[in-house]
């Protein structure tokens, strides 16, 4: 009969003997190919902001609202902040990561209606500590590192990241943050034995996020071949969406340990 230890046992502690023993060679996978990365973008140089980046294609104004598609639509990243923090208590991580996300809706929403750099902060600053935040659980679920200090560690790192773009206009270290949790959490899942349906929802939720950075890029394209609504705003749609899928992800896991 199973105990409740058996049950709250470190992730990698469910993996069968045979599948333990394949995945030990690979453990240290994820961070040689991070540090690959770093490597790569010191080799390349910094990495500039683009001239144009203000240059929106939702020009459309609503209730006094400028820019009001691209505004709005932060509102579902709200939803699912509050939504996530109301239905559960998490562990102190996946509780910063959903209020991250109220924070991603409220600082967007104010770059959105003003476009600068200097509101461009505050839009850039939750969504790194949203990546930290992300990095600390699945991290700390999966491997079974201290919560509380790689969150304050990894917090720190975000913040860093977006005032090192302030100061010296270099996005490397925001962009690098940005991207670890597409390549890091898919591996910390299936070395700690997440979960099937769990790791599916992480990959939707990556797709979502990929989806949306193309609409990003397309912003002029998209609103002139749908007309009623431009790239950017369907990009905040879409992330929210991927926010979604990695809310239920962890919803998952809960309910099965």
């Amino acid at each position: 009969m199973r105990t409740d230890a058996d049950v709250t046992a470190t992730p990698s502690a469910a993996l069968d003997p045979a599948c333990a023993v394949a995945v030990q060679p690979l453990r240290f996978v994820p961070g040689i190919l991070m540090g690959l990365i770093a490597v790569a973008m010191l080799i390349h140089g910094p990495i500039a902001q683009s001239v144009r980046y203000h240059e929106f294609a939702d020009v459309s104004v609503w209730l006094g609202i400028g820019h009001a598609a691209d505004v709005l639509s932060n509102l579902p990243f709200a939803i699912v902040g509050i939504w996530a923090l109301w239905r559960r208590r998490a562990g102190v991580a996946w509780t910063a990561f959903d209020a991250a996300l109220v924070l991603t809706a409220i600082g967007s929403a104010y770059y959105h209606a003003s476009p600068d750099d200097a509101r461009l902060v505050w839009d850039r600053l939750p969504i790194a500590l949203a990546c930290a935040a992300l990095l600390a659980a699945v991290r700390s679920e999966t491997r079974g590192t201290a919560e509380l200090p790689m969150l304050a560690a990894l917090c720190a790192v975000a913040i860093a990241s977006v005032l090192w773009w302030r100061v010296t206009g270099d996005l490397r270290p925001y962009l690098l943050l940005q991207g670890a949790p597409l390549l890091l959490v898919p591996f910390w899942q299936w070395q700690g034995g997440a979960p099937r349906r769990a790791r599916a929802l992480f990959g939707i939720a990556i797709a979502g996020y990929v989806a949306a950075k193309a609409c990003e890029v397309f912003d002029h394209e998209i609103l002139a071949a749908a007309t009623v609504v431009s790239g950017h705003t369907l990009k905040h749609l879409l992330a929210a969406a991927a926010a979604l899928m990695i809310v239920e992800g962890r919803g998952v896991e809960r309910r099965v340990r």
